[in-house]
């Protein structure tokens, strides 16, 4: 699982009709820092569409998953899903000087 922030939705009209019925949002990519900060994942790979499963909200940090893990999340086994919104964090405490 992966640490994110949702920042925008996507509205697509014309989908696959698996996808029918799901709500579709963007996720950046974080990265955890000491205490309960969070910096920005690369601007590479710093931004993914996800499923909404547990019914997040803009600007909300969440837990995703993605590959396989989030299609068996979504209960549907040929979904073209990619990536899926799991769990919407409360709070969060990282100590990196433990390592």
């Amino acid at each position: 699982m992966k640490l994110g922030r949702v920042v925008g939705n996507v509205v697509a009209t014309r989908k696959d009709e698996r996808l029918v019925g799901h709500k579709l949002l963007v996720i950046q990519v974080l990265r955890p820092e000491a205490g309960r900060q969070f910096t920005a994942a690369d601007e590479k790979d710093g931004f993914v569409v996800a499923v909404d499963l547990v019914g997040a909200g803009l600007g909300e940090t969440v837990l995703f998953c993605s590959g396989s893990s989030a299609r068996a999340s979504a209960a549907e086994g040929a979904s073209p899903i990619d990536a899926a919104i799991v769990g919407i964090i409360d709070d969060i405490d990282v100590n990196l000087e433990a390592r």
